[in-house]
């Protein structure tokens, strides 16, 4: 009976797989990402119409699982398409739906279809108590350097309540999708000109905590992460 459900499981993850890489190819084949700016993509999700903040809701969500997407051009159409707010909750439940599929499909599938999809980078997920996987996860999601995905993959190879997860993606992924669209939303109107202020709100974003951790890694109060490990 188990082995029956596994297979059933890993059956329902592959299609599921398939159909998110179909939709993934039919949107990057489209003429909006041609040239994938955030205006271009948010002028494409307008004469979406009413489908518009399920677009968004999905590509964010395909962003998560599939990494070479980018996500930051979708956050900022968000914004520019539906402004700060509503663009920061589509924002936010395509980022946590993304994420909890990564996460199911290291919980259901296992370490070595984890591998299969982003490689050895998962290595063989977090360690510590539940506080030590939650708080982890949490701060993962305020640094944009650190992979969102395979935080999410090596997340669902431990032993995190699945709870935990969910409140710590979500804790962690609404500030930067509150400024990200916020970033559009200015960037469509000129108020902070434009892709200038863009341009640098993102490198702060991610040039400060990177910066933080890189000082405190060098004064040897704070290990590194096997993602931030992999990338130097």
């Amino acid at each position: 009976m188990a082995e029956r459900l596994r297979r059933s499981s890993m059956l329902y993850a592959f299609l599921l797989i398939c159909l998110l890489g179909l939709a993934g190819y039919w949107f990057l084949s489209s003429p909006a990402w041609q040239r994938p700016s955030a205006f271009e993509i948010s002028q494409w999700i307008e004469r979406l119409g009413v489908f518009g903040p399920f677009v968004i809701i999905f590509m964010m969500s395909l962003a998560v699982v599939a990494s070479p997407i980018p996500s930051a051009p979708i956050a900022l159409a968000a914004g520019a398409a539906f402004g700060q707010v509503a663009g920061a909750i589509y924002v936010a439940i395509g980022a946590e739906t993304g994420a909890l599929v990564a996460f199911a499909i290291a919980r259901v599938l296992g370490k070595k279809t984890v591998d299969r999809l982003v490689g050895a980078r998962a290595a063989s997920g977090l360690l510590g108590s539940q506080n030590a996987l939650t708080f982890t996860v949490f701060v993962s999601r305020l640094m944009p350097f650190i992979s969102f995905d395979v935080m999410s993959y090596a997340a669902g190879l431990s032993q995190i309540h699945p709870w935990r997860f969910i409140l710590a993606t979500l804790a962690g992924i609404l500030p930067a999708s509150f400024v990200l669209a916020y970033l559009g939303a200015e960037a469509m109107s000129g108020g902070f000109g434009s892709a200038r202020w863009v341009a640098i709100g993102l490198g702060l974003m991610t040039g400060v905590p990177v910066l933080i951790v890189a000082l405190r890694h060098k004064s040897g109060a704070l290990p590194l992460s096997p993602q931030l490990k992999d990338s130097e």
